[in-house]
């Protein structure tokens, strides 16, 4: 499976167990999404916390309670067992596994958020060199000293992103990545990463370093992997992630959502 892989193939794969890695560079021009599923009495509240923090948290889809399988932005999928691996979390506590149709329940709300992995095709179509894509492995991601906007019992850091881009290239990716808001948009952050709080970037929290090269500057996109911070800080009953970089595929095209971004389609 690699970039010219559809997204429909990609999942049938990802079912039958047959792709377990990441899912950076895998169908190139479909938008990928971070996955966050909760009870429906917190449904409302976190729908709010993604409008009140559109930058790590582009709200792409809400499904209707105890529904995985009928997706508008992917027909025919199941949330339960077509991403590579999911997280469970329990009262701060964390679980991986490879579905979650064991502990589905018909109170579950999911939501579907965007995914910087969507921008990168259009990055390298710009001219823009993404070496981690080189390296064949996962962007470094790292927690920060910002802060999210509270939105009832929703609080907590923004993660970001790092991608080591070289000094030429910079106000490329910030112009290419500011027409994908539904991708997080343009960086959060570009250069020292002690003004963010970051304090070694050697050691990311998730994914895997990066070192930079001389010319090379760190830029900073605000991450999907946030939600999983906050319920780290929250620590609910129960909540199912994504695990971090194994993302879920849409047949959504990167390039329809330029141009018609993708509305807020809550449930009542």
């Amino acid at each position: 499976m690699d970039s010219t892989t559809s997204p429909a193939a990609a999942r049938e794969i990802i079912r039958g167990g047959g792709w377990p890695q990441i899912t950076t560079g895998l169908c190139a021009g479909y938008v990928q999404a971070n996955l966050v599923i909760l009870p429906q009495e917190s449904a409302a509240e976190f729908a709010e916390f993604c409008r009140a923090n559109p930058k790590p948290l582009p709200l792409l889809e809400r499904t209707e309670p105890g529904v995985p399988d009928q997706l508008r932005v992917a027909p025919g999928a199941d949330l339960r067992t077509d991403l590579p691996k999911y997280h469970v979390h329990r009262r701060g506590k964390v679980s991986e596994v490879d579905d979650v149709v064991d502990v589905w329940r018909d109170d579950l709300v999911a939501f579907l958020l965007g995914c910087s992995f969507s921008a990168e095709e259009r990055l390298l179509a710009s001219g823009v060199r993404l070496r981690h894509l080189e390296l064949d492995q996962g962007v470094p991601i790292y927690r920060t000293s910002l802060r999210c906007q509270d939105a009832g019992r929703f609080h907590g850091p923004v993660v970001v992103s790092m991608r080591a881009i070289h000094r030429s290239e910079v106000s490329r990716a910030v112009e290419v990545t500011g027409e994908l808001p539904f991708a997080h948009g343009s960086p959060l952050h570009v250069g020292d990463p002690g003004s963010i709080g970051i304090t070694d970037l050697a050691h990311p929290d998730w994914g895997d370093p990066l070192p930079l090269q001389d010319d090379e500057v760190p830029v900073f996109w605000a991450c999907g992997v946030t939600p999983q911070a906050v319920l780290a800080e929250v620590r609910p009953d129960f909540a199912i992630t994504h695990s971090p970089a194994h993302m879920f595929l849409t047949d959504l095209r990167v390039t329809d959502l330029i141009t018609t971004p993708p509305q807020d389609h809550d449930t009542p």
